[in-house]
């Protein structure tokens, strides 16, 4: 059978052992052709082909529920469940998704971009299920890696809680998430793959005892705990730790072996309660270099498939801000000990695997536990040091509670360092950074401020790691720079609270935050072209916004635009207008950012244009707000 004539995943039921693995080289080979072309996850998916073949062969889709942990890791799941012919259009503008998403297929039972959170959804599913009297099964498939994140154990905690619940937890054990793993419990998991494996003992050990002579029907409470002794000799360690949790264990299980796949996932769906299926895989098989260097090819840009080298850009791009915030930070901490990094399983990403190796006492990998490293660095600041906690805006939002509680309450000095802010290109809704100029600025005793360019994220690492009144977060984005020339050594730090003025004219005030600083610089030479002489200021910061700096202006030149890669509600935009009606400032203003939608996965460049925020688009907006007609007296703009 073609893959490409599996439109349902039921059709992998009573296929021959052979055919399957044929499914499984199919598989691979799409999706390495695919990820090559276009970019992509690589890594994950390679390393479940013969799971998802396998769990799938056991389960009824039309009722049977699965739930992905991260998403990534599912395009087997979405090669089998009616995806092959648009395969090609992953994570491109009107394309597949790189995750799972609500209303994509009906196979997408829950979407799911961040780490931890397939448990809990599951065991939800499953106790809705029950509230209804319906019979279906249950399943997450979670990563060792997303494991370490808290969501995950609570989830098992409130599940084994549950004894006469049904859920099967697949733990997909690949010893990494997009780095290798750090923490007690991935050290728990070696010892277990290491170990020979072992067959769950069934209960049919107790029918067993009953033959023995003088036992009969009945077994005395001595004997039972004799029995439960036997049972947690056979199992491995970790697998004692899960059952003492309340859930039967099985495993660890060869994760390509897709006979014994079947097998133990059909012993285990006829287990009443919890169960959790330990299964052994290796991120990347099937591609020898994916393989090798499970890190960075964890995703690929598109690549050379025979030699598994990047195909390389037409044109030579500026460093990446993550790497210019990482040689900024690296060599501040060179001579300052008190410096710590801090990220959550995301050192690559962030680029402080640099700190890593220069540094490695003074590096932190807490997992991917976002609350916990909020904690952590608001413990080491109260301790005298200078945690620079390194997380992604998208994945801050699961720690809102700590940096309020933790550290903004108590007025600690850490360091937010928010890498992927703004809009992020392919990975989607989940990943957009639109929300933390939002849901920072409300919070007391916070500083937040983003660069125009990376020059100036120099002299902004600088000014965050020095600040010791509070806690201080600084915005950027993903992606190369702008270009400008940037300095070795020397930076100096930035006044807290102050802008710039870059550009001066007569006729309109725009107001740049961030990457939108450059954008509202274009759009003031094609209004130039107009006739139209524009003041154009750099923010810097949007708390404390530079009020004795914007208010006089505005008043001054009587119209006002304002530019941000953000959402507009709550955003820089709004703290803008708050500041105007606070000092009794009447003017028009226009703000430009993200409105009150999902971004979806396109490039970076598709998504600002379907939103009008192309800097040819804005000059249009502005001259048909303020300037349809030249004498036009200005009205209000919303």
């Amino acid at each position: 059978m073609h893959l490409s004539e599996i439109t349902h995943p039921n059709q992998l039921h009573g296929l021959t052992l052979r055919q399957l693995e044929d499914v499984a080289r199919q598989i691979r080979e799409k999706h390495l052709q695919t990820v090559a072309t276009s970019g992509g996850h690589l890594g994950p998916g390679l390393g479940v082909v013969e799971l998802t073949i396998a769990l799938y062969q056991t389960l009824d889709l039309d009722r049977d529920k699965v739930v992905w942990d991260v998403g990534h890791q599912a395009y087997p799941h979405k090669l089998l469940t009616g995806r092959y012919n648009k395969f090609n259009t992953l994570r491109q503008k009107d394309g597949v998704a790189g995750y799972l998403k609500l209303g994509e297929s009906k196979f997408d039972h829950f979407g799911a971009g961040h780490a931890s959170t397939s448990i809990s959804a599951a065991l939800g599913m499953a106790m809705a299920r029950d509230a209804r009297g319906e019979d279906f099964k249950c399943v997450a498939i979670i990563g060792d890696g997303a494991l370490t994140g808290g969501m995950a154990l609570e989830a098992i905690n409130h599940a084994g809680h549950m004894p006469n619940t049904n859920l099967m937890v697949v733990l997909n054990d690949n010893e990494m998430s997009i780095s290798p793993n750090v923490g007690a419990i991935s050290r728990y998991l070696n010892k277990v793959r290491l170990s020979a494996p072992v067959q769950f003992l069934s209960d049919n050990l107790e029918e067993q005892f009953k033959q023995l002579p003088f036992f009969g029907e009945s077994l005395t409470p001595e004997m039972e705990r004799v029995k439960e002794g036997m049972k947690r000799l056979a199992v491995p360690k970790v697998g004692a730790v899960i059952e003492e949790l309340g859930f039967k264990y099985f495993g660890p299980i060869d994760g390509h072996n897709l006979e014994e796949l079947i097998t133990t996932f059909k012993q285990a769906h006829k287990v009443p309660g919890p169960v959790l299926v330990h299964v052994a895989t290796v991120k990347g098989k099937g591609y020898a270099i994916a393989e090798k260097d499970q890190v960075s090819y964890h995703a690929q840009s598109p690549f050379n498939l025979a030699t598994g080298k990047g195909i390389p850009a037409t044109k030579p791009k500026p460093p990446q801000y993550c790497k210019v915030f990482a040689d900024t930070l690296t060599a501040l901490a060179q001579n300052d000990p008190k410096i710590v990094g801090i990220t959550a399983a995301m050192a690559t990403g962030t680029g402080l695997d640099k700190l890593q190796k220069a540094l490695p006492q003074q590096y932190i990998d807490v997992g991917i536990a976002e609350q916990h490293a909020v904690t952590l660095a608001a413990g080491m600041a109260s301790q005298g040091m200078k945690p620079v906690a390194a997380i992604y805006s998208t994945f801050l939002q699961r720690a809102y509670d700590q940096i309020i509680h933790d550290i903004c309450i108590q007025k600690l000095p850490v360091f937010f360092c928010l890498d992927r802010a703004g809009i992020v290109g392919a990975d989607g809704p989940t990943h957009q950074g639109m929300y933390d100029i939002a849901y920072l600025r409300c919070i007391p005793n916070i500083v937040i401020m983003a660069p125009k360019d990376e020059a100036e994220l120099q002299r902004m690492v600088v000014t965050g790691v020095n600040y010791q009144d509070g806690a201080i977060a600084m915005r950027y984005p993903r992606g190369s720079g702008v270009g400008v020339p940037l300095m070795d050594e020397g930076w100096e730090s930035i006044e807290i609270g102050k802008g710039e003025i870059l550009r001066t004219g007569d006729d309109l005030l725009l107001v740049g935050y961030g990457t939108q600083v450059y954008p509202a610089l274009q759009v003031a030479e094609i209004l130039n072209e107009h006739g139209i002489e524009a003041t154009v200021i750099n923010a810097r910061f949007v708390k404390p916004l530079d009020t004795d700096l914007i208010v006089p202006l505005a008043k001054q030149i009587g119209r006002v635009v304002t530019f941000e890669e953000g959402c507009l509600m709550g955003g820089f935009g709004s703290a803008v207008l708050e500041a105007f009606q606070e000092q009794g400032v009447l003017v028009p203003v226009k703000r430009f950012g993200v409105p009150d939608i999902l971004v979806d996965h396109a490039t970076p460049d598709e998504s600002k244009a379907s939103l009008g925020l192309s800097s040819p688009q804005m000059a249009e907006s502005i001259l048909k707000a303020f300037f349809a007609s030249k004498d036009q007296e200005p009205s209000v703009v919303s």
